[in-house]
């Protein structure tokens, strides 16, 4: 079982496997039937308000982190990517966020790992 995180304007790649978009909004320059993305799981990225409050800004980097984790706690659709992951083996989750080290995917990333899958 494999979990990488790509942005979603890198090119596809076949070790890809399912390509799984994690932000809540759709990206910007990428149509809707993309071979970039296999499936959209909106419902697991950060809540509206806090993806406004945090805005991709790095001081507020470690408080978004905690804040996300939390919501990931107690957020029903990370139930649904877990047992795509366990049907799947690997799996990409994609992202927008130019910053590729402060975004919702790290996070995800982060908490996955710490699942027995």
């Amino acid at each position: 079982m494999m979990i990488k995180i790509k942005r979603v304007y890198d090119d596809f790649d076949v070790t890809d496997g399912v390509r799984i978009l994690v932000d809540r909004l759709w990206p910007r320059g990428i149509r809707k039937n993309s071979r970039n993305i296999d499936m959209w799981l909106k419902d697991v990225a950060p809540s509206t308000e806090l993806r406004k409050w945090f805005s991709h800004e790095p001081e507020k980097w470690e408080q978004f982190r905690k804040k996300y984790l939390k919501e990931l706690e107690e957020n029903k659709a990370v139930e649904k990517l877990e047992n795509i992951i366990k049907e799947n083996g690997t799996v990409t989750l994609v992202y927008s966020a130019k910053d590729t080290e402060h975004n919702d995917a790290v996070v995800l990333l982060e908490f996955l790992k710490t699942k027995k899958l």
